[in-house]
């Protein structure tokens, strides 16, 4: 059985300098309208058997906006980024030098007291392996541009370090063609 499952990014809530862990603020004047430039080229996504988003604000938004009728997936949340929730990296990084160095250092720690870059990894993919669309049939899925990331490296079976070095931008899309466990990127 061969899904096509394509992700596309939430739309913008905040400065990207402004970025804070775990952020679930409503989509700002610049994400709304990156969304009406936007739409022309991702309304047609709308056409997939299965559609979803992440349960933030933002990702909601956005998939309503592109009028997609998502169905909230708490699989898909942000990584749980414990006591970090709501901070930005700057603002972390001034006050726990160490703790962010072994968080980017080991995909097994949790120095924040939440959940490991691997544990939200095998988390997305879990949900990913499980979509229950038919032989040829299609899913789109907003989310934050983390959950897309986690789901790249999680199809690809590369290195967790490897999630560090993904740019997902606001509104991007990625597409990804197979089957529980053997998923291949399409660009």
């Amino acid at each position: 059985m061969h899904v096509r499952a394509t992700f596309v990014a939430a739309a913008r809530s905040s400065s990207l300098l402004a970025e804070r862990f775990d952020d679930d603020r409503p989509l700002d004047q610049a994400g709304w309208h990156e969304v009406q430039s936007a739409a022309p080229g991702l309304v047609p996504l709308a056409a997939a058997e299965l559609r979803y988003c992440s349960p933030t604000v933002r990702s909601r938004a956005t998939g309503d906006a592109l009028g997609y009728a998502p169905l909230s997936q708490v699989a898909l949340r942000d990584c749980d980024m414990g006591r970090w929730r709501g901070l930005t990296l700057a603002e972390v990084t001034a006050s726990e030098p160490a703790a962010v160095d072994a968080w980017l250092a080991d995909p097994r720690a949790t120095p924040h007291g939440g959940e490991s870059l691997l544990a939200f990894i095998a988390r997305v993919g879990q949900w990913l392996d499980t979509r229950p669309a038919a032989d040829g049939g299609s899913i789109v899925t907003v989310a934050e541009p983390s959950v897309v990331r986690a789901a790249l490296v999680y199809a690809l079976k590369a290195p967790p370090a490897t999630y560090w070095n993904i740019d997902v931008r606001p509104l991007s899309t990625v597409a990804l063609t197979g089957q529980a466990g053997r998923w291949s990127l399409r660009v």
